[in-house]
């Protein structure tokens, strides 16, 4: 069954924002080769913060694309640059990307906060206003 990852960053300051834009655009281009990458979206939502929904063949897919490349060497600058950040996983019987109004609920239910050095009051209760869901771009696999 695929399986679906979600994360959500609040950027702490605008004078992060140039770093993080370059570094989503290499994990971008970096998914969309992914062996096992089957869709995926952004949402560029308020206050700073985005969204990345990804689908997976399964786990091992989407933790080998994790664990390597551009993504791997964005995570330990999210640590300084995100004042909140989450995640959340799950696999769904159908093969496409679940709706923005889904990943919400299923982050306000089943996410976990990811460690911040600078979080804020709101980080670990996942407590944040609703997303505007109008703001998503598709991220589509790279055709061989």
């Amino acid at each position: 069954m695929p399986f679906v990852s979600i994360t959500r960053l609040r950027i702490r300051s605008v004078r992060f924002l140039p770093g993080f834009a370059v570094h989503a655009l290499r994990t971008q281009r970096q998914a969309r080769k992914a062996a096992g990458f089957r869709a995926g979206s952004i949402l560029a939502d308020h206050a700073w913060t985005f969204w990345t929904m990804t689908v997976w063949d399964d786990e091992a897919a989407m933790r080998r694309y994790m664990m390597a490349g551009a993504h791997r060497q964005a995570m330990p600058k999210l640590i300084h640059w995100c004042d909140e950040a989450s995640l959340v996983h799950w696999t769904q019987p159908g093969a496409g990307p679940p709706s923005w109004a889904e990943a919400d609920q299923r982050m306000r239910a089943d996410g976990r906060p990811s460690q911040v050095r600078h979080p804020s009051p709101h980080h670990a209760t996942l407590d944040y206003r609703p997303p505007r869901l109008t703001r998503s771009g598709p991220i589509k696999p790279s055709t061989p």
